[in-house]
């Protein structure tokens, strides 16, 4: 009697420990922090908008759009913190969270978050934490940019010219068409393009203007989250 007790002893303890390490993938929403002016977000499939206000929950598969003059802060997981400039527009691809199947450990696996710029310029401050892996990509008509250290940079298009502009770290921007570039702190890329390197911010208004206010973000951006974080539960 004591081998076919030791055996299901064997197989309840192996099936409750790939219970609980098991990860669990469920999707999240887009935390607002501030709003200035008119920004909407819905499904535009189906043209259903509404206005954003701090209290609005935003999910993967909506679109985003701000008027001209008008601006929002968000965070999109923790490692993320965005702003999205006036007359421009962006759709949540993916926002989801793999968590321990443990409940009582209650620890994050990873959190990612991919969007798309259609036109416009978001300003993205990326603070990946050793506590989990955080994944983030937005891309545009012509490249995907994928930062895998801490940074702070810019992306701006009209639908057929994209520029990335990096303030602070470093940030890769891998294109359909050309290798990946990395382009580095004060440096600016375009896409189409036939220069193989990045060119110094100096060089052009557009990309000195992305620094201004990507290091004008940042600020605000960093203070907004602090505030976030001390009010989340995990």
């Amino acid at each position: 009697m004591r081998l076919p007790l030791l055996v299901l002893s064997i197989a309840l303890c192996s099936l409750l420990a790939s219970s609980c390490s098991k990860g669990i993938t469920r999707a999240t929403a887009v935390m607002v922090f501030s709003v200035k002016g008119r920004v909407i977000s819905g499904n535009a499939e189906r043209n259903d908008f509404q206005a954003v206000t701090l209290k609005s929950r935003i999910h993967s598969g909506d679109t985003v759009r701000s008027s001209h003059a008008a601006s929002i802060d968000l965070a999109l997981i923790p490692a993320v913190l965005a702003q999205l400039t006036g007359d421009s527009e962006i759709k949540i691809d993916e926002l989801s969270i793999a968590k321990d199947g443990n409940q009582t450990a209650g620890g994050m696996r990873d959190r990612t978050a991919r969007i798309r710029l259609s036109r416009g310029k978001v300003i993205v401050l990326f603070t990946p934490t050793d506590r989990s892996a955080s994944q983030f990509a937005v891309t545009t008509g012509q490249l995907t940019i994928k930062p895998d250290s801490d940074c702070l940079f810019c992306v701006w298009t009209d639908g057929k010219t994209t520029r990335v502009t990096c303030a602070k770290g470093k940030v890769n921007a891998p294109s359909d068409a050309q290798a990946q570039v990395t382009i580095a702190a004060g440096y600016f890329q375009e896409w189409p393009t036939t220069r193989k390197t990045p060119v110094p911010a100096t060089e052009k208004a557009a990309a000195q203007i992305d620094i201004t206010e990507s290091l004008e973000a940042e600020q605000r951006l960093q203070s907004e989250g602090s505030a976030w974080q001390n009010r989340r539960p995990f």
